[in-house]
């Protein structure tokens, strides 16, 4: 069944409208291009999940805290 009025979303890389839908390949990013500069700003680590430096007691015995 199909929607008469299907959910749109922009495209995280270039605000594109994109229709929220199966036929939608690349979604949520309206093409492929957008979908590997968004994986390569993940691998360039231009994204980061917040995070805090691990404790010492965190760390397994023997274990440099620097790396």
């Amino acid at each position: 069944m199909s929607n008469p009025n299907p959910r749109t979303v922009k495209c995280p890389t270039c605000s594109q409208p994109v229709v929220w839908a199966p036929e939608s390949r690349w979604r949520p990013f309206c093409s492929e291009r957008c979908k590997l500069i968004d994986l390569g700003a993940w691998a360039d680590e231009a994204y980061r999940v917040p995070g805090r430096e691990p404790l010492a007691d965190d760390l397994p015995p023997g274990a440099d805290p620097r790396n």
